[in-house]
């Protein structure tokens, strides 16, 4: 059986939640009224370089997150999340565009789902899906935190300029 790790990291907005196992990151996800019950001393490399590249996009120098990560979904989700990993940062796509350049625009449901279901927040861009009309639809973390990232992604790019 497969040692599980968990980390609590306060981020900017609000207490995210990172599991792990000695190897792979499998979960990262913002939690609300969680009692602090952490074994921050125990945890293996690779959740606390997950917590440092976090820091680091908070703080606006990190765009690309390079620790390794495991995927657990259908087949389908795991082309809706490829395919969200390719949006840009500070740039945001529809459901229906995912649908598209998955193949399969017909999908649009399903990639509402599949994004609905990512357990990889901020790392697998879910924050960066829009509906058609250019509103902000669903977000596992609150309406407000997306907006939030959106915000924060845009102002660092149009600040900085140099991708990272």
């Amino acid at each position: 059986m497969t040692n599980i790790y968990k980390r609590l990291y306060q981020s900017p907005i609000g207490e995210i939640e990172i599991l792990g196992t000695d190897e792979k990151i499998t979960s990262i996800l913002f939690i609300e009224n969680q009692e602090a019950v952490n074994s921050q001393n125990e945890c293996p490399q690779v959740l606390e370089e997950c917590q440092n590249q976090l820091d680091e996009y908070f703080q606006g120098n990190r765009r690309e997150f390079t620790f390794p990560y495991l995927l657990g979904g259908t087949d389908f989700q795991k082309k809706v999340w490829g395919a969200l990993t390719e949006v840009s940062y500070a740039e945001t796509a529809s459901y229906k565009e995912i649908a598209v350049s998955i193949g399969n625009e017909k999908a649009t449901r399903g990639v509402g789902s599949a994004n609905g279901k990512n357990r990889l927040s901020i790392v697998i861009p879910c924050h960066r899906i829009i509906g058609s009309n250019g509103k902000l639809t669903g977000y596992a973390g609150g309406l407000w935190r997306k907006e939030w990232l959106l915000r924060h992604e845009k102002t660092i790019r149009d600040n900085a300029g140099v991708s990272q």
